[in-house]
């Protein structure tokens, strides 16, 4: 099965080196499950041709704002709902957690509560999840499609499921504690208040639901559709 990823931002250059950018923790995450990847780096204005060059889109995380004025969110945009409408499968994490929802007519906002940061407990239909999570924008107001299919005490709508459409989570199951603890000295200095930065040093290496969600993704990805593509 062909998954495209769509590429929505870059891992900081001094942690890709040794761990990689955004793709490749997808395919590591992924791995052994029947899929092949080809990447687009939509962020630097490199789109597919169409939204069939694919079985199956896969968005990424970003340091942008879904609500931020850059010049590839709005085809981004497009691109999302022409996907959804040919009922060709998306999954997005983070970022693309929040892109998918707006473009789908939810509102994604910078969080008045703040940072999430490292290993958090996610509630999935009764099944707790620990996952690294790194985010401040939340999705606030759900598409009319979109139900809830994970939740925090801090994120409401942690993972949201659109029929057999589309599949979304605001943590990261790609990330490896030693890449939040890279972001951590990288980018939460002066950013992230110090207290979830203690938190998270003391949670790290209790984020085990990763291969939990890859499976999610998985079933996502390969069941059954009954909706032919090209009609809505």
């Amino acid at each position: 099965m062909r998954i495209g990823i769509l590429q929505c931002g870059q891992a900081p250059a001094e942690l890709k080196q040794d761990m990689g950018d955004y793709p490749d923790m997808f395919v590591r995450l992924l791995d052994g499950r029947g899929f092949d990847f080809r990447t687009f780096h939509v962020e630097s204005m490199e789109f597919p041709d169409s939204v069939q060059d694919a079985d199956g889109w896969l968005l990424t995380g970003s340091r942008h704002g879904a609500y931020e004025d850059h010049g590839f969110i709005p085809v981004l945009e497009r691109f999302i709902r022409d996907a959804y409408d040919a009922a060709v499968p998306m999954v997005g994490v983070c970022f693309g957690h929040q892109i998918i929802a707006q473009a789908l007519g939810g509102t994604v906002v910078k969080h008045p509560g703040g940072w999430s940061v490292g290993t958090q407990d996610y509630d999935f239909d009764g099944e707790t999840v620990r996952l690294n999570a790194w985010h401040q924008d939340q999705v606030v107001t759900l598409p009319k499609d979109a139900q809830v299919a994970g939740r925090s005490d801090f994120c409401e709508n942690a993972a949201l499921i659109y029929g057999d459409r589309a599949y979304s989570v605001q943590a990261h199951p790609e990330f490896s504690d030693g890449f939040i603890q890279g972001l951590m000295d990288t980018r939460a200095p002066g950013v992230v208040p110090q207290p979830l930065l203690d938190q998270a040093a003391a949670r790290m290496g209790d984020a085990t639901g990763s291969g939990a969600v890859a499976d999610r993704i998985e079933a996502f990805f390969k069941q059954p559709r009954a909706i032919s593509r090209g009609v809505a």
